[in-house]
């Protein structure tokens, strides 16, 4: 069964191993710095329009992170 902790564990694995720093992350998506620190922390989801986003910057399947492959 996918559960949201899989998920968010997933996507904050794929922001501390991206290169790049927060600051960086939320200028290229359009969003503060607080924001992603706060999708680091496990206690706030992201759009799904800013999630397919942070994919594309990020660099990883959606597929990888949602657990479905």
């Amino acid at each position: 069964m996918i559960t949201i902790k899989d998920i968010q564990s997933r996507l904050r694995e794929a922001i501390e191993t991206s290169n790049m720093t927060q600051t960086e992350i939320a200028k290229r998506l359009g969003i503060s710095q607080s924001t992603v620190s706060k999708y680091m922390r496990l206690n706030k989801y992201p759009a799904i329009d800013t999630f397919a986003n942070l994919c594309k910057i990020l660099d990883v399947s959606a597929d990888d992170i949602l657990g479905l492959k």
